[in-house]
């Protein structure tokens, strides 16, 4: 099933929105998934029968050429435009289209390795309540110096980063910048740094995403 495509003049206009789950129109709660460089929104669709929680619906957004931006996150902004810029319209675009039936306090924003750079950039860009934020393998983008100077307030939003602590891609010290940065934000911020894990996503992850989805269809 697809959403309608956005319009977005730039890199990801045009892009395709793949869904699983419940439908919209039906669900009681919502999971906006975004898949990492290289990979396609099936594959970060995939986690959804893992979770095994009923009365979601699924949307994940397609990045153009499977990659959001050309250069690793701890480059500098300026090296991954427009890509960047145009992969956050794309997700805004995605996450207001979702809002208009959903609301955003039974939204949970999701991402993996490039994906999870992209959603928490845009979570903190977008502070508000939300029904939760997950970062598997990801951190804020931009270089170890950047101003964090964002505005809003998650107002108690559960927030989950999990990641290797020897990760090839994503320093541990960056997770941990991360989540000061959310706590600072009003974030109710988990961390679990697994020993010598790969880049992946482990049962441990999925079993603590799968209660907070458990939360948020409580609150509904």
């Amino acid at each position: 099933m697809n959403l309608p495509k956005p319009v977005v003049d730039t890199p990801h206009q045009g892009g395709l929105v793949r869904t699983a789950g419940a439908p919209l129109e039906r669900a009681r709660a919502a999971m906006l998934m975004v898949h990492g460089r290289g990979a396609q929104a099936e594959d970060i669709l995939s986690l959804a029968s893992q979770f095994n929680v009923s009365d979601f619906a699924y949307v994940a957004p397609q990045a153009a050429d499977n990659s959001w931006y050309p250069n690793r996150f701890l480059a500098p902004l300026a090296e991954n435009e427009p890509w960047l810029s145009s992969a956050l319209v794309f997700l805004d675009k995605t996450y207001i289209r979702i809002s208009d039936t959903i609301p955003p306090e039974r939204l949970i924003l999701l991402g993996f390795s490039q994906g999870a750079c992209l959603v928490l950039e845009y979570t903190a860009r977008h502070a508000r309540r939300y029904g939760g934020l997950v970062g598997f393998s990801g951190a804020l983008i931009g270089p170890d110096d950047m101003p964090r100077d964002y505005d809003g307030s998650l107002e108690g939003t559960p927030v989950f980063l999990g990641c290797s602590d020897v990760d090839p891609h994503v320093p541990k010290e960056r997770v941990d910048q991360t989540a000061e940065v959310l706590k600072r934000l009003g974030g109710r911020v988990t961390v679990r740094l697994y020993p010598q894990m790969g880049h992946i996503v482990n049962p441990d992850e999925i079993a603590f995403v799968g209660d907070i989805m458990k939360e948020v269809l409580a609150g509904a």
